[in-house]
């Protein structure tokens, strides 16, 4: 049986392009998602082997997709897509569970390879990253945590997208005064007070692109 994948990438050229290199290498694509919030409800109806994240996804980021994906569909193994290749992004996604970590600069072979190896339970990660972690994990590199949890990341997203706080509560289901609550918790966490800075903080963490 072929190992079934599921794509999310918010362009849609770039899912096209994805699936049909795939599809020529003998994957089944079983689904494909514009945003992290729809991956994570097609996985959940799919029950794919593997789910291809791009990192930089409106609504919810590949991460925290990932997360959710890896929480709901135990048996599915994430990968990343991404460019960004500095140690907080690496070290954050392993500890989420992410077990592909795959830069967009590579050949189109490394995902391919990457979704082989974590299908097999293997954890893949592109030429590049490598020794990247191997020194984060050495205790080279001092790595700060993410203050955050991951439903105030969600609304750090959300905030950092331009959606209001009546907007925030309709896309996670709460109410205005819970959604504000948690935009107040999270300024408080940052030490933030202002929207803008809020949504600086939210590139450098990868949350949204610039």
């Amino acid at each position: 049986m072929p190992i079934q994948v599921l794509l999310a990438d918010d362009h849609h050229i770039v899912r096209e392009g994805l699936k049909s290199l795939l599809e020529k290498e003998g994957f089944r694509v079983v689904g494909e998602a514009a945003d992290g919030r729809e991956a994570v409800r097609l996985a959940g109806t799919s029950h794919p082997d593997v789910a291809v994240l791009d990192l930089s996804m409106p609504s919810m980021n590949g991460l925290d997709a990932a997360r959710e994906i890896i929480r709901s569909e135990p048996k599915t193994k994430a990968i990343l897509l991404t460019v960004h290749t500095e140690d907080p992004y690496v070290l954050e996604a392993l500890r989420a569970g992410v077990t592909g970590y795959v830069l967009k600069s590579q050949a189109p072979a490394d995902l391919v390879q990457a979704i082989r190896e974590t299908s097999r339970g293997s954890i893949y990660l592109s030429p590049g990253v490598s020794r990247i972690v191997v020194d984060a994990y050495r205790g080279k590199t001092d790595l700060p945590s993410d203050p955050l949890t991951p439903r105030e990341r969600e609304v750090l997203q959300l905030v950092a997208e331009g959606k209001s706080t009546k907007e925030v509560a309709g896309i996670l289901g709460v109410s205005v005064k819970t959604a504000e609550s948690h935009r107040s918790r999270i300024m408080e966490k940052l030490d933030i007070h202002e929207t803008a800075t809020l949504v600086r903080y939210a590139i450098r963490r990868g949350l949204i692109q610039p």
